[in-house]
């Protein structure tokens, strides 16, 4: 199973809340979160993984190569500036056509004892996809995911609709069939990885919601503390 890290943000909230190193290298208790993403994917049995950055931070490039170099399995480097993750998805897709894969983005933190069930349940079923959902919402703008009584995903909402328990938690399990209406998304000048996830279930594509108890993400300073203490269980 292939996995892919979207890394292309600038990290500029962050940079005015005057946290100086580049998102990807913010430490979550000693740990770069782009370095614990790489670490749990190959503890998951991750045959590859593949990283979009933008071509504005050298730092970031320069340590991948460093952690390239001592990966126990491949990491493939994709540099470039992009206006969405939509369309950063879209670059590394030429890298995650030939098998199963996950894609999450970088500052999307999780409990790796949740990660590693849904990974296996993924990798076992016959769906084309697998969403991480939560019921915590903490985003500034949640996407509200509806399902039916076997948690199949019937849609993806901006407002909630009646009886909307889960919000998308970011992490998207999905097999290579999904790359086609990617390339129709693109196609028709859509962006945002929401309206993707929308394509999805209009083209028919079987989604199965799978949910975390907890799914947060680092958008500003204060949610560096937010998520230490969330993996330590302390919040």
């Amino acid at each position: 199973m292939n996995f892919a890290i979207i890394s292309a943000g600038e990290g500029s909230r962050l940079a005015q809340e005057g946290i100086a190193l580049p998102k990807p290298l913010v430490r979550l208790d000693g740990e770069a979160m782009i370095d614990r993403l790489i670490r749990i994917f190959i503890s998951n049995g991750a045959d590859k993984i593949s990283i979009i950055i933008n071509n504005e931070v050298e730092l970031t490039k320069k340590h991948l190569e460093e952690v390239s170099k001592r990966s126990a399995v491949p990491i493939e480097v994709v540099v470039k500036t992009t206006p969405s993750s939509m369309h950063s998805f879209y670059e590394l897709a030429p890298l995650l056509a030939d098998d199963k894969f996950c894609l999450t983005t970088v500052d999307t933190i999780f409990r790796e004892d949740e990660f590693a069930p849904f990974i296996e349940a993924f990798e076992q079923s016959t769906d084309d996809g697998y969403m991480a959902v939560t019921d915590y919402i903490d985003d500034e703008k949640p996407l509200y995911i509806s399902t039916d009584d076997r948690l199949g995903i019937t849609g993806f909402h901006d407002t909630a609709p009646a009886d909307c328990r889960y919000i998308s938690g970011g992490i998207y399990c999905l097999t290579p069939k999904a790359l086609a209406t990617l390339q129709y998304c693109m196609d028709n000048g859509m962006s945002r990885m929401r309206n993707f996830q929308r394509r999805l279930v209009a083209d028919g594509l079987r989604l199965k919601a799978y949910p975390f108890k907890k799914i947060i993400d680092v958008d500003h300073a204060g949610d560096i503390v937010t998520a230490e203490k969330f993996l330590k269980g302390e919040v």
